[in-house]
């Protein structure tokens, strides 16, 4: 019996044993308890779906497009803008109904005459021209009453000028060609402005207009020349910095026939006129373009403040792309009026366009009457 009693209790302690064993496994390998999904604490567990789902959308910001203004016509502008040019260009005028209203006009006032002209860089051959003339009227005409020396006075200066140049800046397209400007100058003269507010007199007159960044030495130009086109809703073709500037006026004129608009304008790099390689490359821009369509209209921008030094750099110019019209710049600073007259006589080429401030309206078609005027004053 004792034996039977030791058994049982052998048995009995290996079960408890055994069992406690038993709790304390299942004790350990207990996973922890499943995440609150609900967002109250915990992470989540997302399912298969959920995990290979795409992220949502992230909305950037897109900055308003520029609001497209409406130029003013080209018509009547030189006029609205006179009161500018009378403030810069009457002194000239002033002086010389001054001397000319004179009781006795001896050689010694005539000489101060002509050194008037000339500091208003009318040049040397013109100024003695016009010195010439007067003194042959003054003598025809006898008394010289306020009036009829101002008469005089304007039409002797509206005669140098040239009342009978074709003055108008071809923008019209021809057949199914746009019409083309090519516009040149050396650097700093104010060219890519130009071309900027030549686009929103087009504009401004009821046509179309696309603008070719053919200046690809600079960046900031073809930059500039994009702000200048967004503001009048007009393309503009540009490529990166370093092109070959003679593509990218082919490209502009390509577009521009394919999209009929009614006129291209290239801007190209400014140039010094003594780098002959780059004088050819501009050439060569020009050769380009004559693959596709004509070029209407090559304009050659000044800054008129430059008075004579600026007529060299004119006859380079016009010696390689055939400059057809001036677009004298800056002329409501300190420029003098009589380099309009001695440019043209220069290069035998007429004035079409002025700048007269830093507005973006204020390129004008240049009008010799209002011009005029402006330098007499009233």
């Amino acid at each position: 019996m004792e034996y039977l009693y030791l058994a049982i209790a052998i048995v009995v302690l290996a079960v408890i044993v055994a069992g406690s064993l038993l709790l304390r496994g299942r004790g350990h390998g207990r996973t922890a308890p499943p995440p609150d999904e609900t967002g109250q604490g915990g992470t989540a567990v997302l399912d298969d779906e959920a995990a290979t789902a795409p992220a949502p959308p992230v909305e950037v910001p897109v900055p308003p497009a520029p609001e497209i203004e409406l130029p003013p016509p080209s018509a009547g502008r030189l006029v609205r803008l006179r009161s500018r040019l009378s403030r810069s260009q009457n002194a000239l005028g002033k002086s010389l109904l001054a001397l000319l209203s004179r009781d006795a006009l001896d050689d010694d006032a005539w000489e101060e005459i002509e050194d008037t002209l000339v500091t208003a860089d009318v040049g040397v051959v013109s100024a003695r021209q016009i010195v010439d003339d007067l003194r042959t009227k003054v003598k025809v005409l006898g008394s010289r009453d306020p009036v009829e020396v101002r008469a005089l006075l304007k039409d002797e200066l509206l005669t140098q000028i040239g009342k009978d140049w074709e003055r108008s800046v071809r923008m019209e397209p021809h057949g199914a060609h746009p019409a083309i400007i090519l516009v040149v100058g050396v650097n700093g003269t104010g060219k890519t402005t130009t071309c900027g507010k030549l686009a929103r007199v087009i504009v401004g007159d009821g046509r179309t207009v696309l603008l070719g960044a053919a200046d690809t030495f600079r960046a900031a130009a073809a930059d500039q020349l994009q702000t200048w086109g967004s503001r009048v809703g007009a393309e503009v073709v540009r490529r990166a910095e370093g092109t070959d500037p003679a593509s990218v006026a082919f490209e502009a004129v390509k577009q521009g026939i394919a999209d009929a608009v009614d006129t291209v304008i290239v801007d190209t790099a400014g140039r010094l006129h003594t780098k002959t390689g780059l004088m050819d490359e501009l050439g060569k821009v020009k050769r380009v373009i004559e693959k596709q369509a004509q070029v209407d209209e090559v304009i050659l921008v000044l800054d008129a403040t430059t008075g004579q030094n600026g007529l060299q750099q004119a006859r380079v110019f016009a010696e390689v792309v055939n400059v057809t019209g001036i677009a004298l710049t800056k002329l409501d600073g300190t420029a003098k009026g009589g380099i309009v007259i001695s440019v043209q006589r220069e290069l035998g080429v007429p004035v079409k366009l002025v700048g007269l401030g830093e507005g973006p309206d204020d390129l004008a078609p240049f009008e010799p009457d209002a011009f005029v005027e402006a330098i007499l004053g009233d």
